[in-house]
């Protein structure tokens, strides 16, 4: 999948468009296509090293979205394929 990426930590030079593996989700999780995202100040502060992601989430930036559902996890209910979302994430939006 594109998402944007980054070289190492630092300014907004750091971050360049490439591919990144495609995430499958757990059981109780679903894979969202994102067709927007944001730039928020938690955003700017891990892109300089300062604010880690959570344990077990992505390393790539971006912690807002909106897309569609793209697949299910096992155990989801109340959800379908093709469902617009909007989401806060521990990170990965920027994919």
């Amino acid at each position: 999948m594109k998402a944007v990426l980054m070289k190492e930590f630092g300014s907004a030079d750091v971050l360049y468009i490439g591919e990144a593996d495609t995430p499958v989700p757990a059981n109780d999780q679903v894979l969202i296509k994102v067709v927007a995202t944001s730039i928020n100040r938690p955003d700017l502060v891990q892109r300089e090293g300062n604010y880690p992601p959570p344990k077990g989430d992505s390393e790539i930036l971006g912690l807002e979205v909106a897309g569609v559902i793209e697949e299910l996890g096992s155990d989801v209910t109340g959800w379908e394929v093709g469902d617009r979302v909007v989401s806060l994430v521990g990170g990965g939006g920027y994919a």
